[in-house]
């Protein structure tokens, strides 16, 4: 249900002010009791179908589970028989074969209609050995692909030092917390007896087969596979099982307090099964601590066919609470509100200062900064602490020298992970060698942690705000994000969808930190988000445009988004009809609860692979524009 209200234009910024009220009062009304808020991580059925082959894999898949899980992704199916990376998005072929296995391993028969057509597909587009590298391990421990067509990724890994090409630490950290578990999963090689063929889904016909990288490394990293292939099954085996020893305690010393690897669903089910396969029981701590901890990332929900549950792949409760204060702040709620200081003091607690996989490339730097989740002590990360820091900047606290403390180290913290070109990765600093994408094992594409436009226009509006100690990270970022402007005016979004994310975080970036919003860079990016403004006022981006550029800024008007356009172009001075009727879009499609709905996914995990649905969004950001908005209508 929408509350309806008057769009004539000028009424739009006493619209504007009711609507925000009501999604102030709405955003208040689901704060946790001890201050954090967090919204659903909503992401595809890979991770519901994994979660299944892994229980079967660990022998702990229960009925109950299976049926639950089972129920959310058959809802999730479309009427082509296929399911996709995203809601909306082209049919793909990896997320179907994994939905289409975790079906069949609870009990749907492949004469089923919807498995037959899920089936058809699977055949039309060359079946598994068509999938990624990733799809094909979780079927390779069942026996339904061959480890020997799989790349290889030798434990040994874990030897090379930190200055040697491909050391685990030239990976993203998402990327080598599954890596180093993967290395040991992959020297087994272990083969659990299949419940069920899958020869139903053999290619039938003629189908193309994938395109190869011509690229040099790429070439030679082919040929040092098959090498490796053949030292895997005769390897120096003192070196491999000290390799592999060496590899599991790296793994047990980033085990969090709730069980978990990163925060994440991939290094935890992985790391899981690598230490079962070192002979770890599942009753040893380790392990019953990290089986435990997957429930808290489980959600259950009543629907009319029954209950189903599905899995958080991450969860976002610092990013969603600094997020929340910045919104708050921007609403005008006053900053000594009940619960401003609540969500300040839990946010405070929060702080991390563990040294860290960071401190790899900043061994000289003080810890000090904030990760995504509840449980990252190893992984805080730039992004989250900018956002933090000007959402506490903004709270009271009734001990102001020990805020005055944390954000002092979270400042010198994120000065200090700043990469050398200038401007800022979200986890490491200079986290940019291109090798990594080049190995055959990596085909899922963000497997490093470069500098990004999104990450480092947030750094750069904290800092705008900071003392004069800090402008030359100010000056250095603001180079950085001029000289990775697009050509259409755009910026890239790494972490939301796609080009209005980035370019609502760059703007207002600049802007603040000083640059005249007659420049031509902010007159670019103002020229393009008119240009792709939607019929019906809003905007709107399909994470397509992550593969194909002509979907940039195009598709369904969604709040997150308008909201980012609006923010933008409120920050570079712009007013009149096309803002107005972006605050109006807002206004008209406000819910009965105060929020927005927004079936549309906006977050990113891995552009072109993996994308995310923040439940938040729908809510923190609208609250930000319309508060902007208000403002300058005042």
């Amino acid at each position: 249900m929408t509350v309806t209200v008057r769009t004539e234009a000028g009424h739009v910024p006493d619209q504007a002010k009711d609507t925000l009220d009501r999604a102030v009062a709405h955003l208040l009304s689901v704060q946790s009791d001890v201050g954090w808020w967090k919204g659903e991580l909503e992401t595809n059925v890979t991770m519901d179908a994994e979660d299944l082959l892994f229980r079967e894999f660990l022998g702990i898949r229960s009925a109950e589970q299976t049926e639950q899980t089972a129920r959310w992704i058959r809802s999730n199916q479309r009427e082509d028989g296929t399911w996709a990376s995203f809601r909306g998005g082209p049919a793909e072929l990896s997320t179907t074969v994994e939905a289409y296995v975790a079906l069949k391993l609870a009990g749907d028969s492949p004469d089923a209609e919807h498995m037959q057509r899920a089936a058809a597909f699977i055949r039309e587009h060359g079946g598994v050995p068509h999938t990624r590298v990733f799809t094909r391990i979780w079927l390779a421990l069942f026996g339904w692909a061959s480890w020997d067509e799989l790349p290889v990724m030798p434990p040994e890994l874990i030897y090379f030092p930190k200055w040697f090409p491909l050391n685990v630490y030239d990976f993203a950290c998402w990327a080598r917390q599954t890596i180093v578990p993967l290395t040991i999963v992959n020297a087994f090689r272990p083969v659990r007896k299949s419940p069920f063929p899958l020869d139903e889904l053999a290619p039938t016909g003629f189908v193309p087969p994938k395109p190869i990288d011509t690229d040099p490394w790429s070439k030679f990293f082919r040929t040092a596979d098959k090498a490796l292939h053949v030292y895997s099954k005769k390897p120096v085996q003192p070196l491999r099982r000290n390799a592999m020893r060496r590899a599991t305690q790296w793994i047990i010393q980033r085990q969090e307090a709730d069980g978990g690897w990163g925060g994440i669903q991939p290094p935890w089910v992985y790391s899981l099964m690598a230490l079962h396969l070192m002979g770890y029981p599942l009753n040893h701590p380790v392990m019953a601590q990290g089986i435990k901890g997957l429930d808290g990332f489980t959600i259950w929900e009543d629907t009319p066919e029954g209950t189903v549950r599905r899995f958080e792949a991450c969860q976002s409760p610092v990013w969603d609470t600094g997020l929340s204060l910045v919104a708050l702040r921007d609403a005008g709620l006053p900053r000594d509100h009940p619960q401003v200081v609540k969500a300040a003091d839990w946010l405070l607690g929060e702080e991390i200062r563990e040294r860290g996989d960071w401190a790899v490339r900043r061994p000289n730097l003080e810890p000090g900064g904030w990760a995504f989740e509840f449980a990252n002590d190893y992984y805080p990360d730039t992004d989250d602490t900018a956002e933090v820091v000007m959402g506490l900047r903004y709270a009271e606290h009734p001990d102001p020298e020990r805020k005055a403390a944390v954000l002092g180290r979270a400042e010198v913290w994120t000065a200090g992970m700043r990469s050398k070109d200038g401007g800022w990765g979200a986890f490491d600093a200079d986290n940019t060698s291109m090798l990594p994408l080049k190995l055959p094992f990596c085909d899922f594409g963000a497997v490093i942690d470069p500098p990004s436009a999104d990450v480092t226009a947030h750094i750069v509006e904290m800092f705008a705000e900071s003392g004069p100690e800090y402008r030359d990270q100010v000056v250095e970022g603001v180079r950085w994000l001029l000289r990775n402007q697009e050509p259409d005016g755009s910026w890239f979004g790494r972490w939301g969808a796609n080009y209005i994310y980035g370019t609502g975080a760059v703007v207002p970036a600049l802007v603040l930190a000083g640059v005249d919003p007659r420049h031509s860079a902010i007159r670019r990016a103002v020229r393009w988000l008119y240009k792709v403004q939607n019929e019906d006022g809003g905007w709107g981006e399909d994470l397509r445009s992550y593969v194909d550029k002509s979907w940039a800024g195009k598709g369904d008007s969604t709040a997150s988004q308008t909201a980012w356009a609006l923010m933008a172009l409120l920050a570079a001075g712009e007013r009149g009809p096309a803002v107005d009727r972006g605050a109006a879009w807002l206004a008209t499609r406000q819910n009965a609860e105060g929020g927005w709905d927004e079936p549309q996914f906006t977050g990113t995990g891995f552009p072109g692979d993996f994308y995310i649905k923040y439940h938040m969004y729908r809510i923190v950001f609208p609250i930000m524009a319309l508060g902007r908005y208000v403002k300058t209508a005042a």
